[in-house]
């Protein structure tokens, strides 16, 4: 019997093609602009496109990590009722954006917390280390990029410098953030010291990945929590400003806060699901009741820890970002790197300028994407005309991810507002309420606008045609991403 192997490799093709296209307009969780564009591209370039989904269509992981990531959350002690605290945001103009955020880790706003604001990445790291060699038990990071600069080897450093005292000290590093660093002697050179180093979200061959997910899932969370009572949260990595692997955009100017009170186990939950999520062990008693850190002061910062991923049922940071972008009164000051929003996110900004709130963006002049430069700038003729006051920041790369609204409340963290932040990457976030706090983070958008360009309608309408359509076609593929 003779076989039409042409025959079956059409076959094979069409009922793949049917497969994939069934799945684009069936999958949950996907918006319309993104069904359209995978529709569209498959039925293009059919071969490329059905490849291309496959590798990058779903922000998916394994059905077998969604239900560890399930199991481990629900094992893992929350924390004990703060009625009192959530009653008192109930009653402000804020209700909504924290009763949201509670929904997606089930960790309710604490009271009490201290926190302060780094002057800079460089005094970041210097506080950092001197918190990691007055480690008295443990010591908890997680970052997703670490370099093997200066800044990245006073953390190593104090880390080394931790374990040989016998502090007990588990790391975790993205494994295609910190991928030179992990393939370093450096990192031999702390598990040779007692750290139990891991790799986050490791990266398999072609046909694993497919198995498994998307490759491009990463961990992007930035957090260091000390001995149950000190956390750090931010956007910053393990590098100097001087970023020397993409050195002609620096420096990246981040911001970093230092955390004391009940919010840190919040902080220690979240590195604690990482953990274990990459067969680390089990460091639930750091959670339960009696590790509880006592108030740093009262009343203290409200706060909320905010950790989100592609193992959640819906897209957690996009409705944090648009629920508090709603809040919003009087003022709303925003900075970002990246910025490719959905349409709910770009919709609460237009509405948020059209009511009169007084709307600020500041996004960087030069980025290293030259691809999300292109879909940022899509978007300026929209903000502009809506009332958005749109700044570009001159001396380098704007990292810091923040947003502050009326005065009062800020989320800070490690989510830009871009569809990777929405969608693929793990991110760890803190939402706070307190004029004094709120007042600080202000003062450096402030800074951050006195170094800036305002973008104006003039200058959008200059953009050249050709520039405009690079734009347009970034922007337009952007939800494939």
């Amino acid at each position: 019997m003779e076989f039409d192997f042409a025959l079956i490799l059409s076959a094979v093709y069409i009922a793949a093609f049917i497969v994939i296209m069934g799945r684009i307009i069936l999958r949950p969780q996907r918006e319309p602009a993104s069904r359209l564009a995978w529709l569209i591209a498959t039925i293009a370039v059919p071969v490329v496109g059905i490849l291309a989904y496959l590798l990058l269509g779903e922000a998916r992981i394994s059905a077998k990590r969604r239900a560890r990531y399930a199991a481990i959350e629900a094992h893992l002690p929350h924390p004990h009722e703060r009625a009192e605290v959530r009653r008192t945001l109930a009653r402000s103009a804020w209700a909504a954006p924290f009763a949201l955020a509670e929904t997606v880790n089930a960790l309710p706003p604490t009271a009490g917390n201290r926190a302060r604001l780094a002057a800079d990445s460089n005094a970041a790291i210097r506080e950092m280390v001197e918190d990691i060699d007055k480690a008295g038990s443990t010591v908890h990071l997680c970052f997703y990029i670490w370099l093997a600069d200066n800044n990245g080897f006073r953390i190593k450093d104090a880390l080394v410098r931790a374990a040989k005292r016998g502090v007990k000290v588990r790391v975790l590093a993205d494994a295609l953030g910190s991928r030179g660093f992990i393939r370093s002697a450096y990192w031999i050179e702390m598990q040779n010291a007692g750290i139990d180093a891991r790799i986050a979200l490791p990266i398999g061959g072609l046909i694993w990945t497919l198995i498994r997910g998307r490759f491009d899932l990463r961990n992007h969370r930035k957090q260091l929590i000390v001995d149950n009572r000190i956390a750090w949260c931010g956007s910053q990595n393990l590098a100097d400003p001087e970023f020397r692997i993409k050195s002609k955009y620096a420096p990246w100017v981040d911001i970093m806060t230092r955390w004391e009170g009940p919010v840190v186990r919040d902080c220690q939950f979240v590195f604690a699901a990482d953990w274990e999520s990459e067969r680390g062990d089990d460091i639930g008693d750091l959670l339960r009741d009696g590790a509880e850190p006592e108030p740093a002061q009262t009343p203290g910062v409200a706060a909320q820890v905010i950790g989100t991923g592609p193992n959640l049922r819906y897209a957690a940071m996009t409705a944090c970002f648009t629920s508090l972008i709603h809040s919003a009164r009087r003022e709303l000051i925003v900075t970002t790197p990246y910025f490719v929003p959905d349409e709910q996110l770009l919709f609460a900004l237009l509405d948020c300028a059209r009511r009169g709130v007084e709307t600020v963006m500041i996004l960087p002049k030069r980025n290293d994407s030259r691809i999300v430069a292109g879909a940022s700038r899509s978007y300026y003729a929209d903000l502009v005309a809506a009332g958005v006051k749109l700044y570009e920041y001159r001396p380098g790369l704007l990292h810091a991810k923040t947003m502050v609204v009326d005065g009062e409340v800020a989320l800070i963290g490690s989510a830009n507002l871009d569809r990777r932040s929405f969608e693929l990457n793990f991110e760890n976030n803190i939402l706070l309420r307190d004029k004094a706090f709120a007042a600080e983070l202000r003062v450096r958008q402030t800074d951050y606008i006195a170094a800036s360009d305002r973008v104006t309608a003039p200058d959008v309408a200059g953009f050249g045609i050709a520039r405009r359509l690079w734009q347009n076609l970034v922007a337009t593929v952007s939800p494939l991403l």
